[in-house]
């Protein structure tokens, strides 16, 4: 039989983030990984009463927490893919990124993709939540690029199977 370690158990490496739970989602618990190896924790809707998204409607969703990530770090706000795949509800700008040195409440930008409404209840898994180290940058000025295979080719350059336009370029 394989060792299975259970979520619980703190990952090599694990980094410790800050969390407070506010007034709204006191009763609801923290966020944690659902598996040893998931990469994202799950967050949820810390709404006061249901709240149905029509179709096309986008929604800013609570979840009662606010983070404080180390700096270095930043928190990607991502779809959850059963609610996607079932119902037609993502984030809409996903991910979203939350900055070190946020403070404010933790939302979820909702949009319902589907055709018929859909209901957000108190405690649902609304989103997950993947907490990412960021690279800073020195952006050094050039007045021309090292040659690449590549090259200039942009969209779909390196083939598709499709094409949504004629392929010219907007200036």
């Amino acid at each position: 039989m394989k060792n299975i370690s259970t979520p619980s158990t703190i990952a090599v490496g694990a980094v410790e983030i800050g969390v407070q739970r506010l007034e709204h989602g006191a009763d609801l618990p923290l966020p944690q990984h659902a598996t040893p190896s998931s990469a994202g924790v799950d967050l949820q809707a810390a709404v006061t009463q249901n709240l149905v998204l029509e179709p096309q409607q986008r929604v800013l969703v609570p979840t009662g927490l606010a983070i404080e990530l180390p700096v270095g770090f930043e928190a990607q706000v991502r779809p959850r893919s059963g609610l996607a795949n079932k119902h037609g509800v993502t984030v809409l700008n996903a991910p979203g990124t939350i900055d070190a040195d946020y403070r404010g409440e933790v939302s979820v930008l909702l949009i319902n993709h589907g055709t018929v409404p859909f209901t957000i209840e108190r405690g649902m898994r609304i989103a997950q939540m993947v907490v990412a180290p960021v690279s800073f940058v020195n952006w050094r000025e050039s007045e021309s690029l090292n040659a690449s295979m590549r090259g200039t080719g942009g969209f779909g350059s390196t083939g598709t199977t499709a094409h949504a336009d004629n392929g010219q370029h907007i200036k």
